[in-house]
């Protein structure tokens, strides 16, 4: 995941309520009405929210009748998690690698 991408899907998941739908789907796949209901704003401020969540693949979405029903997707939330990692500690491909340390000036 390049820095680019990584920042997209951070910026993402900035949000406060965007990160309570991804920790209300931690527990299983639930439908748009059942986060309603934990939520006190409108269907078409869910909508926006779920919107960033299924297109940056945080979320995928399914039609079950006439309801959506969403469900996390855990391999794209440990990538983040690798990616973060990789960033807080210092291996053989981090950047740091490539700056030579004291030679300014």
């Amino acid at each position: 995941m390049s820095y680019k991408e990584l920042s997209a899907l951070l910026k993402v998941l900035s949000d406060p309520s965007r990160l309570e739908i991804l920790d209300l789907l931690s527990c299983g796949e639930l439908c748009a009405c059942d986060l309603l209901e934990h939520f006190q704003f409108s269907q078409p401020t869910l909508s926006y929210h779920m919107k960033f969540l299924v297109e940056s693949e945080l979320v995928t979405s399914r039609k079950k009748g006439n309801k959506h029903m969403y469900q996390l997707n855990h391999v794209i939330l440990d990538e983040i998690i690798q990616n973060l990692n990789t960033i807080n500690t210092s291996n053989q491909r981090c950047v740091c690698k490539n700056v030579k340390s004291g030679e300014c000036g």
